[in-house]
């Protein structure tokens, strides 16, 4: 196939949802649950809800929304501190337009900007090294925020400003990881998971093997998925094939996009610029070990932490919740999110408590968009 049209044909929908079918069933006579599959990518579970693939998927199969929205898994502290550094003097803090709504304990990047922070939205960080180059004068810090799909891009970044002598620019780094927080999910002894859909963005990257440890440790099936309908319906019918059959192994739905090994230049600048750090805090998942990335020492002159005092190079600070937000539980799979108390009440697009209704991946904000005041009703 070659256009995307092609991947929502309603035929080739209709054809893998018989099979799923008929594969849930087959399944479903020797237990009494749903087959739990969880899907990691906060981008797949937008798919799904626009496609309605919830609502057309056989009942013996139930998705549950994992912790793949790097906005949504950033702590309160980690927004405050961004908002302490860009209220600074002479600093120019830049971020992806997602982050800008985030709220902190005190403030969002958006109202610091609102209260006279000079606070600017871009679209990659060569836009800040860009402005490091016009503002001499000035410190530019670049919130670098995701998981190893915008990694190397940043790590680029240093590596550009490094050979420039650019010290005025610096990251401040919140870069994540992936298996680390499904380990983590696989541990919980509340957690029920049959299988996984796996990333198709991050796999890009990293490849596949990363993910091996899911099917030699735990015995769950992960199959790497594209964004399309189809992708994520073969993908689950490959998962529900695995299970019938009594095995489980990574596969790789998205091959026409994911290469086996990952990108090698891009794993070559992650790994020059960065190191891990001994643990890193999630959001609803506490602290997670060697979970997050930090810049290397010999990259100290471009890391924001070091610069100006704050974060990790000080030690975290533990900052509560918004009491009545669910996003810890819903970010973990553990509550859908019209079962938040404030889903759609104290918390909307226009009002958010939590980052799950602001991020564009967020799985509150993908159930709103697409259901609105009937999920908010239910």
């Amino acid at each position: 196939m070659k256009y995307a049209t092609e991947f929502r044909n309603p035929a080739a929908v209709a054809v893998l949802l018989k099979a799923i079918a008929a594969s849930a069933e087959q399944i479903g006579a020797t237990r009494t649950k749903p087959v739990y599959i969880m899907e990691i990518c906060g981008g797949h579970t937008h798919s799904i809800f626009r496609y309605g693939l919830d609502k057309l998927i056989h009942d013996g199969v139930e998705f549950i929304h994992g912790p793949g929205c790097p906005v949504c898994v950033l702590p309160m502290a980690r927004v405050d501190e961004c908002v302490e550094i860009a209220e600074r003097s002479g600093v120019i803090f830049t971020t992806f337009g997602d982050a800008m709504r985030v709220p902190g304990h005190r403030k969002s990047l958006m109202q610091a900007k609102a209260a006279g922070a000079d606070i600017r939205m871009v679209y990659s960080p060569l836009d800040a090294i860009e402005l490091a180059r016009r503002n001499l004068d000035r410190d530019v810090v670049f919130f670098g925020l995701g998981f190893e799909t915008t990694t190397p891009s940043t790590a680029l970044s240093i590596q550009q400003a490094a050979r420039e002598g650019l010290t005025n620019f610096s990251v401040f780094c919140n870069h994540i990881t992936v298996p680390e927080p499904i380990r983590a999910l696989l541990n919980d002894p509340d957690m029920t998971l049959d299988g996984f859909i796996g990333p198709g963005h991050v796999s890009m990257v990293i490849g596949i093997h990363p993910y091996d440890f899911i099917a030699a440790d735990y015995g769950k099936p992960i199959v790497v998925a594209g964004f399309e309908p189809t992708d994520l319906l073969q993908s689950v019918l490959m998962v529900l094939t695995q299970i019938a059959e009594g095995r489980a192994t990574v596969e790789n739905q998205y091959a026409r996009v994911v290469p086996e090994h990952g990108n090698p230049v891009s794993l070559a600048a992650i790994a020059d610029v960065y190191e891990r750090r001994p643990s890193f805090e999630w959001r609803g998942l506490g602290e997670i070990d060697e979970s997050g990335l930090r810049i290397r020492p010999r990259y100290a002159a471009f890391d924001a932490e070091e610069k100006f005092g704050i974060g990790y190079a000080t030690g975290q600070r533990n900052v509560p919740e918004v009491e009545g937000c669910a996003c810890g539980a819903v970010m973990t799979g553990k509550m859908k999110p019209p079962a938040c108390p404030q889903f759609g009440k104290g918390c909307t697009p226009e009002m958010p408590l939590g980052a799950l209704m602001v991020s564009s991946e967020g799985a509150c904000a993908a159930y709103w968009q697409y259901a609105g005041a009937r999920a908010a009703a239910e």
